[in-house]
């Protein structure tokens, strides 16, 4: 039975998530991957960790992170400091591979974590939502039709950010939509550089 008292630290609540197996099917079993402190500025939530991750249990540890930080303006060393970035992803193990790469992320996992996990961090931490299931997790009705409207849309949800997801298989939308790294990203870095500058 899950705690819901609030006088439960961040760090008790973390051990709880690391140490989380309520999805036991997993193929290569629950390791759950989160990143996370109270004074953090900036909350990146993607998809769930792949293979690499899994196995270093360091979120964002492949090539996929390579672009992500790249993207945002960060470089590794900022990216994890959990001081300044918590990274609290929709699902936190990683859920397998599937025809066209890995599955999506498990249903349990936000639900269950997200919203313990938040009233514990800053009430005004930058969420920057990084791929289809985060966006629609998290924008619901407000999103666009396509995550090609969304990002395209994007000031609309200031001040969350929104992105598409940075895997390889997403070069071709790369390509077809250069206004994303030509215009959007440029503006992007100086938003979180600006929140990571704040003092308080």
């Amino acid at each position: 039975m899950r705690s819901t008292d609030h006088a439960e630290s961040l760090e008790e609540l973390l051990a709880r998530v690391r140490a989380c197996a309520a999805c036991r099917d997993l193929p290569l079993g629950p390791r759950p991957v989160v990143q996370a402190h109270a004074k953090a500025k900036i909350a990146v939530i993607g998809h769930a960790p792949g293979r690499l991750v899994h196995a270093s249990a360091i979120p964002w540890d492949d090539l996929s992170g390579d672009r992500l930080r790249a993207w945002l303006g960060l470089s590794r060393e900022e990216f994890y400091d959990p001081k300044k970035v918590a990274v609290v992803a929709m699902g936190f193990c990683y859920p397998g591979t599937g025809k066209s790469g890995d599955l999506p992320p498990r249903k349990e996992c936000a639900p269950l974590w997200h919203g313990e996990i938040f009233s514990r961090l800053r009430g005004d931490i930058q969420k920057v939502l990084v791929g289809r299931h985060a966006l629609e997790y998290y924008l619901g009705k407000q999103g666009k039709e396509t995550l090609t409207e969304t990002v395209r849309a994007w000031k609309e949800y200031l001040p969350i950010l929104v992105l598409p997801h940075p895997s390889g298989r997403n070069n071709g939308w790369l390509k077809k939509n250069p206004w994303f790294a030509g215009d959007v990203l440029p503006r992007m870095r100086k938003i979180l550089r600006e929140r990571l500058t704040l003092r308080h």
